[in-house]
């Protein structure tokens, strides 16, 4: 079970929330970039890789029981600020396809490069998936 957390006097974030408390099993995923399950990049657009990107950090949730609705915290690691700002919309749209309207608390970093030459983009969550009874 967790709750967003918006201080009264702050305006309302669009797309994340400022914080969030929850409470249950923690699930960590690691850092997850728009491959398969075969390790395989199919495509060196940003919208596709972050589509599967998220689709590879539910399957992984989803081993522990959890879903999307899970998530507390996601951080975002991109190499290209410009692309990314340039295909907001669409990944926006990419987002809300595969994770609905739950926004958890975000950040976005830009970093040099990542591991694998091909990935534009590796995301990683920490959920909290209630208690078994």
């Amino acid at each position: 079970m967790s709750w967003l957390l918006q201080p009264v006097d702050w305006q309302e974030s669009r797309g994340f929330a400022h914080g969030v408390v929850a409470r249950g099993r923690l699930v960590f995923t690691a850092g997850q970039i728009g491959w398969d399950e075969r390790n395989r990049i199919h495509s060196r657009n940003l919208v596709d890789q972050v589509r599967q990107a998220l689709r590879n950090v539910l399957a992984i949730l989803a081993e522990a029981g959890g879903g999307p609705e899970h998530i507390v915290r996601l951080t975002w690691f991109i190499t290209d600020k410009s692309e990314y700002k340039e295909q907001q919309k669409e990944i926006g749209e990419v987002y809300r396809e595969v994770m609905g309207y739950h926004y958890p608390a975000m950040s976005v970093l830009v970093v040099a490069g990542l591991i694998e030459d091909d990935a534009k983009v590796e995301i990683e969550a920490t959920a909290v998936v209630p208690d078994e009874t």
